[in-house]
């Protein structure tokens, strides 16, 4: 992927290099291990590089097009697809969960619509419910065991962020919506990835791929809000067939970036409209108030962080308004929107600036830290645009 001129689209070089500067610096003092990471802005490609280890143990390094593990980026890649279906009319953001999976209304579910899953705001457990670790890769098993669990609080009322579940629900609704006709990873690659030209990207990994993966190694073990062995378990739910729609893809920092770079132009990349407009907009709207996410109550202990809003819109995070962590950045306009997967990946579109940004690491990062790492990297390209 050749990056233009900085200069060419209004970003001063000088400040940009701080960026490959601070990123180096981490990688040396072994706070995570390697990246590559994708920014544009009007369409145009600034700043792509490849730094670092993708396996330090074995002084692999990252190369271009290195493949990782998506976490929870993933997420935003599963919603493309459900929000694509209510664009058809096959469901909509209103559709109670239950209307289409009947077991799912087990347990006082009944009313869970299909917002209150894309706002993590449907009551459903954090974490997984009662399965062996080997199915969870296992989209009718994981969507089985979802519909025995009990709310953890009344849909709408607060942010209960789904680690798993949510997304493997959401996944079934577009399964059933297309007749059951393709398994979930298909539907993905014919209707996702193949038209946006993500060559290297897909849900579980395709044979062909393995080779070029950045092992899971969580870098950076003190406690936080997900346990490292089971991070480092997420490699073995990948196989050929492992459907995690939350978090199970593998992908590519460029491929990544021409999934932002499709959210930035209204829902469309090179001819293939996968969203409309009016979609894409829609999503740039924070639905939970001042609601805080319960992912990060762990840190006012561990931390000191004072609580902040969920900022969450339809399946995406958004930056919102106010002075708090973001993955976004600091300085990132209040519509700024995107998605952050557990110690590693981040991408964002900030559409007052025009700008587009994937990044991949290895080297997991506790997730707290994590957060503020991307935090800091977003400021520093905020701060490189000095023209229009």
């Amino acid at each position: 992927m050749h990056a233009c001129d900085p200069r060419e689209v209004g970003i001063d070089p000088e400040r940009l290099a701080r960026l490959a500067t601070v990123i180096r610096g981490d990688i040396d003092a072994q706070r995570y291990d390697g990246c590559e990471l994708v920014v544009g802005r009007h369409g145009r490609v600034f700043f792509h590089d490849a730094l670092g280890w993708a396996d330090r143990v074995a002084k692999r390094r990252v190369e271009p097009d290195q493949l990782f593990v998506s976490m929870s980026v993933g997420k935003q890649l599963t919603v493309a697809l459900v929000l694509g279906r209510i664009e058809r009319g096959d469901f909509a953001l209103t559709t109670r969960v239950a209307d289409m999976i009947p077991a799912f209304a087990d347990r006082g579910k009944g009313n869970v619509t299909v917002a209150h899953l894309l706002t993590h705001t449907g009551g459903l457990p954090m974490m997984l419910p009662p399965i062996p670790l080997e199915l969870v890769g296992n989209l009718d098993a994981l969507v089985e065991a979802t519909c025995k669990t009990i709310l953890e609080s009344r849909p709408g009322q607060r942010v209960v962020y789904s680690v798993v579940v949510a997304h493997a629900v959401l996944a079934d609704l577009v399964r059933r919506a297309d007749g059951n006709r393709r398994p979930f990873r298909q539907i993905l690659a014919e209707d996702l990835f193949t038209p946006l030209g993500m060559r290297h990207t897909s849900l579980g990994i395709r044979d062909d791929l393995r080779p070029r993966l950045a092992p899971v190694v969580v870098r950076d073990r003190r406690p936080g809000f997900l346990d490292p062995d089971f991070l480092e378990a997420m490699g073995s739910f990948l196989g050929a067939e492992a459907e995690v729609p939350a978090g199970g893809y593998v992908s590519t920092a460029p491929d990544l970036w021409r999934f932002a770079e499709m959210l930035r132009r209204g829902g469309e990349l090179d001819g293939a409209r996968i969203l409309s407009p009016a979609m894409v907009d829609a999503v740039q709207v924070v639905r939970t108030g001042t609601e805080p996410n319960t992912l990060w109550d762990y840190t006012q202990a561990t931390r000191g962080w004072d609580p902040f809003p969920a900022n969450l819109g339809l399946g995406f995070f958004v930056r919102g308004e106010g002075l708090h962590p973001s993955p976004f950045g600091t300085l990132a306009s209040p519509r700024t929107f995107g998605g952050f997967g557990a110690g590693s990946t981040v991408f964002w579109i900030d559409p007052a600036r025009d700008l587009s940004y994937a990044f991949m690491s290895s080297g997991l990062m506790e997730e707290s830290y994590s957060l503020e790492r991307h935090q800091r990297l977003a400021d520093l390209v905020h701060t490189a645009v000095v023209g229009p």
